[in-house]
């Protein structure tokens, strides 16, 4: 094995990313080195590139959804050895504070995020601890599994957050990535109804193929507090709203309407990304309905291994959902985070293929 791998860097917030040769991880005694077969692009990682969400120290290798084949294992590590397929929790965590006792590892006190705190899957190879690596099925794809590690987990750990109920009905804020397998879990989950939200026909479409019921969002008097898409939530909903509305994007277009949709009783799920405050009158839109707004951080280990059973059994089919395939290359990677930063991309999901 070579001592140098290459690797795609942020070296400066604002600037493109760049191909660089740069040594080979090192593995501890409680690691695990695996060589990467696929890399997810997330919405997160253009975050990452221009500031918006703050990531470091650089140059870092971006990339947290990853799925691969261990190459080699750290001298105390037991129950992996090379050749087996894996997917990687993107926490790297130490496993003895509070947060992590209690599994509740995302708020660990050292924990580290790869691709944004330390080294992710941008690379021919990652060096992660043995206990955020998990068994890939045959039956599914790297791809897929990359994929699932973000946003398949967070969209899972949004509607256990959500506390999402046999018979009720679920609304989607934003159908990409995260929101084609929400959906799709919602119903594994047994929503009566899910509603896909968003302005792109596209999706949409393809939200609608996978049993969402469409709802396209008109902007029309969204400026003087009106939001059309609640109007038409009730509407579909005979008047009652939403029992668990999803925002995936984070800005007020989306958590405004997700609030106003609720139902009594009903939960907004706060999940997307936003940099601006968002009003919410505590009377009107909470009190008076006895409704949440609930905040989700990233998803638990725990929840991938029936994650992945229900990719396995085909209730969840990320098919779809991976429109794009890349190598690893930087100027093609940097042109489809381009597209996510314009909010123009074509598919759902790119993937790199290593």
């Amino acid at each position: 094995m070579s001592a140098t791998m290459r690797a795609v860097q942020l070296t400066a917030i604002g600037r493109p990313l760049e191909m660089r040769e740069v040594p080979l991880p090192a593995v501890g005694p409680l690691d695990v080195l695996v060589q990467v077969r696929a890399a997810g692009l997330c919405h997160s990682d253009a975050h990452y590139r221009s500031g918006l969400s703050p990531a470091g120290p650089l140059p870092l290798t971006l990339g947290h959804e990853v799925s691969g084949v261990v190459a080699q294992v750290g001298e105390q590590v037991t129950g992996w050895r090379p050749g087996d397929r894996v997917c990687l929790h993107y926490l790297a965590t130490c496993g003895s504070c509070a947060y992590c006792y209690r599994g509740a590892e995302q708020f660990c006190t050292t924990g580290q995020m790869i691709g944004k705190h330390r080294d992710g899957g941008y690379a021919e190879f990652i060096a992660v601890p043995a206990r955020s690596v998990f068994s890939l099925p045959d039956e599914i794809p790297f791809e897929h599994g990359a994929v699932a590690m973000c946003s398949s987990a967070t969209a899972f750990h949004a509607l256990r957050k959500a506390r999402l109920a046999v018979g009720e009905t679920v609304a989607v804020f934003g159908v990409g990535g995260l929101g084609m397998s929400a959906v799709q879990l919602a119903q594994a989950m047994g929503a009566l109804a899910v509603f896909a939200v968003d302005r792109d026909a596209g999706r949409l479409a393809l939200a609608e193929r996978l049993g969402a019921v469409p709802v396209k969002v008109d902007h029309a008097g969204a400026g003087s507090g009106r939001f059309p898409v609640v109007d038409e939530l009730r509407r579909l909903t005979g008047g009652r709203g939403v029992d668990v509305a999803l925002d995936l994007v984070g800005v007020e277009a989306t958590l405004r309407p997700a609030v106003l949709s609720l139902a009594p009783f009903g939960r907004a799920v706060a999940v997307g990304l936003g940099d601006r405050p968002v009003p919410i009158y505590p009377y009107q839109e909470l009190i008076n309905r006895e409704a949440e707004i609930i905040g989700c951080s990233d998803h638990l280990a725990s929840e991938i291994p029936p994650l992945l059973e229900l990719i396995r059994g085909g209730r969840l089919d990320l098919a779809p959902v991976v429109t794009d395939v890349i190598p690893l290359d930087a100027d093609t990677i940097n042109a489809a985070l381009d597209r996510l930063d314009r909010y123009a991309a074509g598919g759902v999901r790119t993937v790199i293929r290593v």
